[in-house]
This record gives structure tokens, sequence and C-alpha cells, in this order.
């Protein structure tokens, strides 16, 4: 999905005409209407410069601060920094503080034997952040997980979609593929969303009142896989082979593909020696890979796999294709989504719960009880909500890009040179909690996108690989789902709040997304 945004500083390619078949897949989701070395010098004129509206004659022409260090040693200190004597955000703020700037180079997890070459050129502000969307300065053929790329052999020999370059043949064949599943299940989404998020919350009341408290993630992983499974494929996972294991099959397959990137809370010489040095042999996950793939075969045998082979895509390509794109794109956004907007939105107190289930409740009641898309649309704080949490929180943290050209990249305050082959790489809550684009950007501000001036900083809400103002299409690497994954978490705020006047909860960490139960759900009286 997985698989951000600034002041939109990027001069992003000439976007080309949008496929019928784009248009047609598309769900309607409308914007909120209102209820070191200082040499100076401009660049040359054969270089390409990476912002859009500013001039980058009256910005300094600055080195790029920072270095890799010593061969082997340099990137294995930088790796443990950035795990366990710092973690993520500090290894990133101590060094835009040491070097004064937000672009640096730096090395970037695993490194060791994983990846051969963690040199990256860090872009950590809003305005140098999008030049990773541009296809045109950037290369992003094997680069969904960063300066490594898992083995083919956890995706069926296959290189997915998500690893594949606008610029490869197969790109546009599967991203259309995608394309048409949404399109297909469109009809599915509403009810089969009721349906399986009211059996969760009933599980969830069940086991508050049994205990004190409800665990959120475990039966809310299971009602997003068999969401998925029911809306896009028309399968309850129950009345196959698979049964109540989908959960667990993807989280170990997914520790699999990221465990260079993740920690486990193990002791750190164990745990650093164990998922950052090596590889996990793909072998011990292959017979739970193969369940989930059978399981997608028989699912997808129909229309689906059909239209695959009217786009010249074998079945057996895309069967792996629709796995990886259920399971860890959308299952995991959704999986670090919903754990993250339960927190975000209980952490914001009674009276933003309050105002939230005000309005939706309105709206549905205008609506003749029913919950549709046009009632949706209406609900201006529920949607405000859904960005802040996508703002603030993005579920894919990191992107990557290598540059195709030389170019000058723009940060607020100066303006650098980067050679053609180097890896670009930006951490994404750095781009959309820039203080020069949002005010109290490290505050939740649950109406911050209400209104004509709200409206207006959704340019700079970029969780989807892209500005929340444009659309994916086949000649770019936004998320094809971007609208579904914005819909469906709309949906997850309704359901709770058209069930409960508040809610309190207690958070946890977790490998991915927040650990999150519920200590009380406070049922509707209005």
């Amino acid at each position: 999905m997985a698989s951000v945004s600034t002041p939109f500083t990027i001069s992003l390619h000439q976007r080309k005409s949008q496929s019928n078949l784009l248009r047609q897949t598309r769900l309607l989701i409308r914007p909120i209407k209102a209820s070191s070395s200082s040499s100076e010098t401009t660049p040359p004129p054969d270089l390409a410069v990476s912002t859009r509206t500013e001039s980058t004659k009256d910005l300094p022409i600055r080195p790029i601060p920072g270095n890799y260090g010593l061969p082997i040693i340099g990137p294995i200190k930088d790796r443990l920094d950035y795990f366990y004597n710092q973690g993520s955000q500090e290894f990133f703020k101590s060094r835009i503080r040491k070097h004064n700037s937000t672009i640096f180079r730096v090395n970037m997890p695993p490194g060791g034997f994983i990846a051969e070459n963690p040199q990256v050129v860090a872009l950590l502000d809003g305005k140098s952040f999008p030049i990773l969307f541009d296809v045109d300065k950037v290369e992003k053929k094997n680069l969904f997980t960063g300066t490594y790329m898992p083995s083919t052999e956890l995706t069926g020999g296959y290189r997915v979609l998500s690893y594949l370059d606008p610029s490869e043949p197969n790109h546009s064949k599967l991203k259309n593929l995608i394309f048409f599943l949404l399109k297909n299940s469109r009809t599915r989404i509403f009810p089969e969303f009721q349906s399986t998020y009211t059996t969760l919350f009933e599980i969830i009341e069940k086991d508050l009142a049994a205990n004190g408290k409800a665990n959120f993630n475990t039966p809310g992983d299971a009602a997003a896989f068999e969401f998925l499974a029911r809306s896009m494929y028309g399968k309850n996972p129950m009345d196959t082979k698979l049964g109540s294991d989908a959960p667990k099959l993807i989280s170990k397959w997914v520790l699999f593909n990221l465990h260079p990137l993740l920690t486990l809370g193990l002791p750190k010489l164990v745990e650093d020696s164990l998922l950052h040095t090596f590889r996990l042999p793909s072998s011990l996950v292959k017979s739970d890979y193969n369940r989930l793939y059978e399981f997608f075969l028989e699912s997808s045998s129909g229309e689906i796999l059909n239209e695959a082979e009217r786009l010249g895509i074998s079945r057996e390509e895309a069967c792996h294709n629709l796995l990886f794109t259920t399971c860890f794109n959308t299952w995991g956004g959704m999986k670090i989504l919903f754990s993250n907007l339960v927190k975000r939105i209980g952490r914001s107190g009674t009276k933003i719960q309050i105002r939230l289930a005000e309005e939706i409740r309105s709206v549905i009641k205008s609506n003749g009880g029913e919950i549709t898309m046009r009632g949706i649309e209406q609900m201006d704080l529920t949607k405000s909500v859904v960005y802040e949490c996508l703002r603030i929180e993005p579920p894919v943290a990191s992107q990557y890009g290598r540059a195709k050209k030389d170019l000058v990249i723009e940060s607020h305050d100066a303006a650098f040179k980067v050679k053609a082959g180097e890896m670009l790489y930006g951490y994404q809550p750095f781009a959309t909690k820039d203080p020069k684009i949002f005010e109290k950007a490290e505050e939740f501000v649950a109406e911050r996108f209400v209104g004509e001036e709200g409206e207006k900083l959704l340019k700079y809400v970029v969780w989807s690989n892209g500005p929340e103002t444009e659309n994916p299409t086949v000649e770019n690497k936004q998320c094809a789902g971007k609208d579904f994954v914005v819909l469906v978490a709309r949906l997850f705020v309704v359901e709770i709040f058209r069930r409960y006047d508040s809610f309190d909860i207690e958070v946890g960490s977790s490998p991915l997304g927040s650990s999150v139960n519920f200590t009380s759900l406070r049922k509707a009286t209005f």
C-alpha cells in the first residue's frame, strides 16, 4: 500500500491523460469542503532543478554535508544508532542539528551482508521530499524496501508491482489489474465493511466486559483480512481451507520481507545479528506463503484472472501480485492505520470524540439512516481526522529513489547538487511534520483540514507516495489504492461513532503500528 508532501516545490513531469479504466476505478473521494561549506552560486543550466514554485537564484548551493564513515564500520555505527542507541527520530534530528541542514549524507540500514550499498542522501523536509515522486528524475526499480530488496522467492519468483519502475512494461499491466480489482469490488465495499466491523465490535465488547479491557489488534487484523477477502474477491476465508489463519501467516511472511528494517525487542546484539546482518531463509516461510497463494488462486480464478490474461499477464504472475497487493500493501496498511486511528482519536479526548459522534449520526440520519458515499462526503471533521492521522503517522515512513540525472535539490534554506546514480532517501514523518508548512506540526489537530484553508494543506499529505490532491496512474508510483484506503479509514471512524459516544484506551509498542487496548466503550446515548 501499503507503500506524502510539502510546499510543492517539485517540478513533477507533465502528466499523461488517465485511461478510461482508471477513471472508472477511482472511488469518489472529494477534497473537504467548508460547513558545511558555503560556496554560493546558481545552478548551471544543465542541472535539473527539483523545485517548482521557487527559483534557486536566491538560495546558496552548498556541498551536501555529512559522510559515510569508514567502510564496514560507518554503516554498522549508523545502523546501531538508528535502531538502538538513538531510535529513528533522534537519529535524524541529531544529524540535522549537527549539519544545520535537512539534507545530508548518511548510511541507512541494514547494510552489512543484506544491502551492498547503504549510502544515501537524506531529504528531511517538506520542500525536498517530493522529488521522490517525480519518475522523470528518479528511478524506483527494486527500491520499495530501500537499499535492499527481499528475495523473489518470497513472491513466487516474480518481481511484483511494488518493485517495478513505471518505465518497465509490466508496470502498467499490473497496475491496471489492480485498478480493475478495485473497480470490480466497489459495490461490495460498504455492505461488507459494515457486516465485518459489526462483528468486530461485538467481539471487543464481550472481551471488554469479561476482562476489563479488550485488545484491538488481534481481532482487528482478522476483521481487516476478512473484509478484504469478501469485498475484493467475494470470498469468506472461513469457508475455505485458509480459515482464520491468514493474519498469522501474513505476519510471518511480512517479517521475512521486512526483518532488516524491524526491531522486535530482543537483546540488541542478538537481534542485530539475527535480523539486520543476514537474510532469513525464505524456505522457512514457503509453506505459509503457499497456503495464502492457494486461497488467492481459488478466489480470483474467475473474471479477475481472465482480465489479467487479457492484459497480457500470466495467471500465476497475476495471482502472486494480487496476494502481495492485498496482504502486504492493503492489509498491512490497514493494520497500521486503523490502530493508529484508535490511538490518535482516543488520545484526543472526549470533546473531539463527541463532535465526531454528533457529525456522523447527524449525517446518517439526514441520509435516511444509511451510510452512503454522499453522506461520507458531508462529514468534514471525520475526513479531516483521517487525513491528520495519515499526516502525523504515515503507514509507510520511508521512500527511496535513484537519481536518473544530475539534479539540484532544494531545501527551505539551500540547494544541493546530486549526481546521477545517487540514492535519495526521504523519511516521511519529517516531511509531513515540517514546521515551515504546518502550524503545531507535532500535534494531532483533528480539524486541521476542515474549511478552505485546511483544504489547501491537502497537497502536503503524501502518505500514498504522492500528493493527496493528485491521482495514481500507470505512469507514476502513487498507491493504486489511495482512494480505497482513505475511504475505508473513514468508514472505520464512522463504525466507531455510530455505536459509541466516546472511548478510552491504553497504548503499547508494536513492530508495525501501535498496540492498542480499549479500556472503556461508552455506548451511544443520542
